[in-house]
């Protein structure tokens, strides 16, 4: 196994994920299998508690780990499916080194950072980087480590003496350390300045690891009597040394290094001169040159409550991109923040949300993200009552497709009061309730009950979710999600497939007991789970795109292979719609691969019957 490590210097916020992702999309290319970890030396055991304010939006995994965004950079970029235990966390190494204490695995020793912290650091990278995370058998070639936050955190540094003995561990020839840094250029002077650098590597050097490569960012490509000067006082070759300036979109970052050679630094540093492929890259240059091509926009609304930090959402922007980038169109943002839209705001703030109002009715498309909270709740409820009376293309993911539901039992049903019992607790009209995470005994399941009782004994039976415990309670991961007709444009656009399997993160369901008056009012439930209870996909008929679904599509999105509801959003938005349905034969031909399951084909009828063991059709 070869190990590259990520490290950064002088700030935070310099890019390392996308370097580190950058990275082993070149390697990738090179003809080596490549997985990443990604260290966060927070004390949280994983990012699910964290506000996006705080550190941007949580990435969830197939398996339901809750991590940090830069594994979703990571799976992007090298399309892979990683697990939670790719992400370490302060948090998780102490708990895992406390459990065996309390089991007496050290047999009575004094338990202290080194040895025991930091070889249980060095234990859980060695056996993460063994798991296969492409489809395929066998560990992987390369592990790309990335270690969060900055050189000279006081809590890296347990991760820093780990990393330093482990480079002694695996071996010369097996451990390659690529220290991003920064080189700024003073407005004052107008030159680029190392000393920055200098002393992050000086810093770097006196905990014992010795960088092999440098990448640098600044504004613009390195001077050679730059590149001279770090590689004099920084000891590295000045071959190892490259620059990563400011480009149009992060899709050039792996052409940066390409360019550069930084493929050659890296494979001659991990002793593999065998490695003769040249990463052409040619149709990641190409989509890349498409990107910056494009002129002609389409604007969609993000109706969202963490709108001041675009981080907070970075998957659904990513997703977003994707799929522009499909229908060749340029994408634009109006950020509308849902609490803006309302009524309150109309009154305390009138500029405010007229403003808000002009940037939500000038989108050619809406789209409303998950969130947590009641604040800015009524303001997505608005905007989804927007979108579905001016036949605006409206998305709506997790909380999006709940509030969407709301308005409709409002709007259309006449249930002044109808809301989620997550906001209104004594509600009369609970369209959205609580609907816990639950188990059921295989052996309850191998017995064909019907659902009514197979759901009593899951009731008996643990109950993951909880109103009081926040980390990792919810229904959470990979969940499979069967359509329930075929004239559906969610059906079309994953390719007629019979069932999906998307990621979720909620705790808050559509009532089931009120879905048959909202079906009855013309508002179509057209994807559920396999229980039928579940309510995962909603769609209006007699709209030219208005979808919710529970689940959040954007996870599985990829350059190349944009989600399927993204790309009807974006399609819809901009004219395109029927073209892409059109083409929605298979799911190979058309490129957007996402959320499908390998099946074989089955012809259906105006309805798809469910045939599984709980006796429940559909």
């Amino acid at each position: 196994m070869k190990y590259v490590l990520v490290t950064g210097g002088v700030v935070s916020g310099l890019g390392k994920g996308v370097t580190a992702s950058s990275i082993g999309l070149l390697l990738q290319a090179c003809g080596l299998r490549v997985t990443s970890i990604k260290i966060d030396p927070y004390l949280n055991k994983d990012a699910g508690t964290m506000s996006p304010f705080e550190h941007g939006e949580v990435f969830v995994l197939d398996d339901g780990g809750e991590v940090d965004l830069d594994l979703g950079n990571y799976e992007r970029f090298l399309d892979v499916k990683l697990t939670r235990d790719n992400n370490i966390t302060t948090g998780k190494i102490y708990q895992s080194v406390i459990n065996k204490e309390r089991k007496g695995d050290y047999l009575g020793k004094t338990v202290q950072v080194v040895p025991h912290i930091t070889d249980a650091i060095q234990d859980w990278i060695e056996r993460v980087a063994a798991i296969p995370v492409d489809g395929n058998e066998g560990p992987p070639d390369v592990c790309v480590i990335e270690l969060g936050g900055t050189i000279g955190d006081i809590e890296s540094m347990p991760f820093i003496e780990a990393l330093g003995q482990f480079s002694y561990r695996v071996g010369a020839g097996n451990f390659c350390l690529i220290h991003v840094s920064l080189v700024p250029v003073l407005n004052v002077v107008g030159e680029q300045k190392t000393k920055p650098t200098q002393h992050s590597v000086r810093g770097l050097r006196s905990l014992g690891l010795t960088p092999n490569i440098l990448a640098c960012r600044s504004t613009k490509e390195l001077d050679v009597n730059v590149k001279e000067k770090l590689s004099r006082f920084c000891h590295v070759p000045e071959e190892n040394i490259v620059t990563l300036y400011d480009v149009p979109n992060i899709w050039h970052v792996p052409l940066l290094l390409r360019d550069q050679k930084a493929h050659e630094a890296i494979l001659k540093v991990l002793d593999l001169p065998c490695i003769t492929s040249k990463p052409t890259l040619v149709e990641w240059t190409s989509r890349t040159k498409v990107c910056d091509a494009l002129n002609e926009p389409v604007r969609v609304a993000m109706v969202g409550k963490y709108t001041g930090l675009s981080d907070s959402y970075l998957s659904v922007l990513k997703a977003l991109l994707h799929a522009s980038v499909a229908c060749r169109r340029k994408l634009v943002i109006n950020w509308v923040s849902a609490s803006d839209l309302e009524d309150a705001t109309a009154i305390e703030n009138p500029d405010v949300n007229k403003a808000a109002w002009d940037s939500l009715k000038s989108a050619d498309g809406v789209l409303v993200p998950g969130g947590f909270g009641d604040r800015g709740v009524e303001g997505k409820i608005i905007a989804a009552k927007y979108a579905r009376e001016n036949k605006i293309p409206y998305l709506g993911i997790c909380l999006g497709m709940q509030t969407a539901v709301i308005e409709y039992s409002r709007s259309i049903l006449g249930l002044e009061d109808a809301n989620s019992t997550e906001f209104d607790p004594h509600t009369k009209n609970p369209c959205v309730i609580f609907m816990p995470e639950v188990c059921v005994p295989q052996s309850f399941k191998l017995l064909n009950f019907p659902f009514q009782l197979s759901h009593l004994f899951s009731v008996l039976t643990m109950v993951k979710g909880s109103k009081t415990h926040m980390g990792g309670t919810m229904r959470l991961g990979s969940r499979r999600t069967y359509f329930q007709v075929t004239d559906s444009k969610a059906f079309q656009l994953y390719g007629n497939q019979k069932f999906i399997d998307e990621r979720h993160r909620h705790r808050y369901e559509v009532n089931p007991e009120m879905v048959l008056q909202l079906e009855k009012a013309g508002l179509s439930f057209t994807g559920k789970d396999e229980s039928g209870t579940r309510m995962q996909i909603i769609e209006l008929g007699n709209h030219p795109y208005f979808v919710g679904v529970q689940f959040h599509p954007e996870f599985k999105s990829r350059p190349g292979k944009p989600s399927a509801l993204f790309l009807g959003l974006i399609a819809a938005a901009s004219g395109q719609l029927d073209v892409i349905l059109k083409k929605s034969g298979g799911t190979k031909a058309n490129g957007f691969t996402n959320g499908m399951s390998a099946g074989s084909p089955r012809k259906y009828g105006k309805v798809v019957n469910n045939l599984h063991s709980n006796g429940l059709h559909v």
